[in-house]
């Protein structure tokens, strides 16, 4: 099935081809593991500099903590009044009480059970970890749960510009481990067959190969559906800028330029042993038609919580995906 013509018009909307779910040409003669596995090793081996995604930045603020695990390290994170975000250790030095349910007041944060107040700057006991806020994400750099050579920053993907775009994140989790959130995103061949509610008429034109200069970028010609037969026909490439990122970005078509970044941070294991993984999705959607403008001021109210609803949707269904596959992976039946 071919999708109409992806380059822009006066209309973002097309009627897309009219198709069934099991009438639609298989994918998983292309699909090959083989090409998915080398991919996946290719991105693993990229360096992080120990870098995490910790939040949206958005959810770290200057009024109150936020608090997370991630590589089995729990965190707890802040806004000073200049802006600046601070990360450091989740329990209190004095009697470990969980700082993520205390305060933040003059840019300090204070512990409920006895009042100890921290700073950015440290205290006996509690080192604060470097942090980088991109503007979209706050990332976090733990270095003995890496064990890399550390980086000043972490490797941020590019994106349209702050001022022009639209940004949402999403954030679930999952009973896996990075690499099978990962290697979900690197099969693109998966897309109209598991979300047809998402995706019409998903075609894989390029395939990584080790001599091209990137070989960890697919390209993929795909129709994102609105409702019923329209929907929005584009090119996009699926690149690995570290190992537990895989970007999106549209190269043709309607939104050129925008990026829907997948971040896969390790949270640690639950009470069986499992190890759980959250997957921290940014979209950040830029647009030259007149009408985009509109688009930006609805962007709380209505187009924010869209894209984040359809991101969510989309996940459930992918972390199944991942988890059958760590499931299958661990114990010696995954045929990849």
């Amino acid at each position: 099935m071919s999708l109409p013509d992806p380059r822009p018009r006066r209309l973002p909307l097309r009627r897309m081809p009219a198709s069934t779910w099991n009438a639609q040409q298989p994918t998983w003669r292309e699909a090959r593991p083989a090409v998915i596995g080398a991919a996946l090793k290719r991105a693993l081996a990229r360096p992080s500099g120990n870098w995490f995604v910790l939040a949206a930045s958005g959810e770290v603020r200057t009024d109150r903590p936020f608090g997370r695990v991630v590589a089995g390290t729990e965190l707890v994170a802040w806004r000073t009044p200049d802006g600046r975000a601070h990360a450091g250790p989740g329990a209190c030095p004095h009697l470990g009480a969980p700082l993520c349910r205390g305060a933040v007041g003059a840019g300090r944060l204070v512990c409920r059970w006895h009042g100890l107040s921290l700073d950015g700057g440290g205290f006996p006991g509690w080192d604060p970890y470097p942090v980088h806020d991109d503007g979209v994400l706050v990332w976090v750099r733990l270095d003995e749960a890496g064990g890399e050579e550390p980086t000043d920053a972490p490797v941020v993907p590019e994106r349209p510009e702050a001022a022009r775009a639209i940004t949402a994140v999403e954030s679930l989790a999952g009973r896996c481990e990075p690499e099978d959130v990962v290697a979900n995103r690197l099969d693109p061949w998966h897309g109209s067959w598991f979300h047809p509610y998402s995706f019409v008429g998903l075609r894989v034109t390029e395939i990584p190969e080790e001599s091209d200069p990137d070989p960890d970028r697919m390209v993929v010609e795909v129709g994102f559906r609105v409702a019923g037969r329209w929907g929005v026909p584009v090119r996009a490439e699926f690149h690995c800028p570290e190992p537990r990122t895989v970007v999106m970005r549209i190269i043709e078509g309607e939104g050129l330029g925008s990026v829907v970044e997948t971040h896969a941070t390790p949270l640690g294991t639950d009470r069986d042993g499992v190890p759980r993984t959250a997957v921290i999705e940014a979209t950040v959607a830029a647009s030259d038609r007149p009408g985009f403008a509109l688009a930006r001021r609805l962007a709380g109210s209505v187009v924010r919580p869209a894209v984040r609803l359809a991101a969510r949707r989309l996940w459930r269904d992918d972390l199944a995906y991942a988890e059958r596959r760590y499931l299958l992976r661990s114990t010696g039946r995954w045929p990849g």
